[in-house]
This record gives C-alpha cells, structure tokens and sequence, in this order.
C-alpha cells in the first residue's frame, strides 16, 4: 500500500470573491490523489498578510509533501512533469 500524497493549499475565499485559480488547484490535487489540506484565507487583510509574508504577488500557493511549489499554473506543470 503506498502512503498517502499531501498537500497544503493556502487560497483566497472572501464573501464576494471566491478565487477561482485556488479552486482549479484543489481540484487538480484532489484529482491526483492528493490529501489537501484546505488553508482559507478569508479577508483582504489575512491575504495581504499571507502574500507578504512568503514574497508572493498572488494566491493560491502550494506545498507538497513541506516543498513549496507555487501558484495553479507551477502546480499544472509539476503535475505535468
């Protein structure tokens, strides 16, 4: 039996904007097998913040398995590769 793939999805969901990028890449991790970790970022403030803090212009971002892999277009290609 193989172990289970994990992955940590940290995406924007605000009450008037659900981003659709981050639902695309928990769509994409769940299709793979992935066990997802659901991360919700539920105000501006809290994804400004998040965005600071790691360097990043946009969300979603992800990690899999600790490394981190980057936003829905980086997560495409390395499920690609």
């Amino acid at each position: 039996m193989t172990e289970a793939r994990t992955a940590t999805l940290y995406r924007m969901v605000l009450p008037d904007h659900i981003c659709p990028f981050g639902v695309r890449a928990k769509q994409l991790l769940q299709a793979e097998g992935f066990a997802v970790d659901d991360q919700i970022l539920r105000s501006r403030e809290e994804v400004d913040a998040f965005k600071a803090e790691h360097g990043i212009a946009t969300t979603p971002l992800i990690f899999i398995d600790g490394e981190q892999i980057g936003g829905s277009d980086d997560l495409e290609r390395y499920l690609a590769g």
